[in-house]
């Protein structure tokens, strides 16, 4: 058996109390790959945890299967094991004992002790309900147990389902709202608000991507930027697909990255390569990604700062949060008249038209993109097009509804530079004028 001391977060931060654990010695590289995985996910949110698990090897088996065969997420071992840990102090009997409980002499399931756990179960849930938390926390701690019992060949079952309604449900922001914030934020905010709002990432995803998922169009200078995410950076791991980074998001991420190669009074200047993390941690001077907890922290702050939601204790009662952006990407889409399917696909979820929008190809996705008109801020600058926009509202028409349709009926192009698309929106929002000057002129005819 030998000791580690804990100083620093598994990305660098320094701890303000480190600590120490003991850790069992290790023989093959799957077993220490396997503690590795347990000490990151564990030691630096509930330190108690890691030895709870090593001491385990019913709870080892739990890591084992998440390691190996699901998303080997840190956040969901925690999730689990805490929900396990409640539940073993509950009953006042550790998980291998519980195991060991539940089977009979020959090591097979025994369905009498089996039934004795699921009543107490039952009775863990009504404890937890007596607590008033939220649906959602309890049955994240239930499916940690049924976990336990399920990857150690054991089937603990509830006689109902138990319900995962969500109490505190956020919101979209409004554009003035995120308008608001973004006028407010530093830099690296910017780039945050902006990505979340005009690509519709997820934070885990957003925290994965490097420099070498932008570099093809970024040093192009060729805007919506295309962005391939593959399945490993998702949040299920089920499959890759394909987003945009609008043209506000586009400007803020280049002067970001450029401050980034210059450095600053807190970080010296950064060579940018393709493994480059394009949200980096300033505190540390060593190059690390952000987590996703930052950069709840960093929106939260912001929030704060911009009025839009009060200032009281973190917690789960805010209307707006981090994960708020990625649904202003949806409704405003969905507003500008891109189809579900289109949206759905850009923000990565699980559609049944998937493959038929993925052989389309990336240029028919940026053209709709890009006829979408999607923006934070209103923009100041009039060109032909945004002139010949107004003048089509103001015949009652919706210009962004006719740049959509007319990107979705144009037949695949493999390239399309931007004077071309700017000629083909041009005689798009044209012709849509034209048609409706003919049919206004035959309407008053008598």
């Amino acid at each position: 058996m030998q000791t580690l001391t804990v100083t620093h977060s598994p990305l660098g931060k320094k701890l303000k109390q480190p600590f120490t654990i003991p850790i069992p010695d290790v023989q093959s590289p799957s077993d220490q790959k396997l503690q590795q995985y347990i000490i990151e996910s564990l030691s630096w949110k509930m330190s108690t945890l890691v030895p709870f698990v090593l001491s385990n090897s019913s709870l080892q088996e739990l890591a084992k299967y998440l390691l190996r065969h699901r998303t080997a997420s840190t956040g969901t071992l925690y999730q689990y094991v805490y929900g396990i840990y409640r539940f073993s102090k509950w009953v006042n009997i550790q998980p291998d004992q519980l195991i060991k409980n539940c089977q009979d002499q020959d090591g097979d399931p025994d369905p009498k002790a089996l039934s004795k756990f699921s009543r107490l179960l039952d009775d863990f849930i009504g404890n937890l309900q007596a607590e008033n938390l939220a649906p959602g926390t309890i049955s994240n701690h239930v499916k940690g147990v049924t976990a336990l019992f399920r990857c150690n060949r054991l089937k603990l079952e509830l006689p109902y389902n138990l319900s995962k309604r969500g109490v505190y449900s956020d919101r979209s922001p409004t554009p003035e709202e995120l308008s608001r914030a973004i006028d407010l934020a530093e830099l690296r905010q910017k780039v945050i608000v902006s990505l979340l709002a005009l690509s519709g990432f997820r934070t885990g995803t957003l925290v994965r991507l490097q420099y070498r998922h932008i570099r093809r169009d970024f040093e192009k200078m060729l805007t919506p930027i295309h962005v391939h995410v593959e399945a490993e950076i998702t949040k299920g791991k089920y499959h890759d697909y394909d987003t945009f980074i609008g043209e506000e998001a586009a400007e803020y991420l280049r002067a970001y990255l450029e401050m980034r190669r210059l450095g600053t009074e807190r970080i010296p200047p950064e060579t940018i390569h393709d493994e480059t993390p394009l949200l980096r941690n300033q505190q540390c001077r060593r190059v690390l990604p952000l987590t996703p907890a930052a950069i709840h922290q960093l929106v939260h702050d912001l929030y704060v700062r911009a009025g839009l939601v009060p200032k009281k204790p973190y917690g789960r009662l805010y209307d707006l949060r981090a994960h708020s952006i990625r649904k202003f990407f949806r409704t405003q889409m969905a507003a500008l008249g891109v189809q579900a399917d289109y949206i759905e696909y850009m923000m990565g979820h699980t559609i049944s038209t998937y493959h038929d929008i993925k052989m389309k190809g990336i240029e028919f996705l940026r053209n709709i993109y890009t006829a979408s008109g999607l923006s934070i801020k209103p923009k100041t600058r009039t060109s032909k097009i945004d002139a010949l926009k107004e003048i089509i509202r103001a015949w009652g028409l919706n210009p962004e509804e006719i740049l959509t349709r007319q990107a979705m009926s144009e037949p695949h192009t493999t390239v399309i530079n931007g004077v071309q698309r700017q000629e083909s929106q041009i005689h798009a929002l044209s012709n849509a004028l034209k048609q409706q000057l003919l049919k206004e002129i035959r309407e008053e005819r008598p």
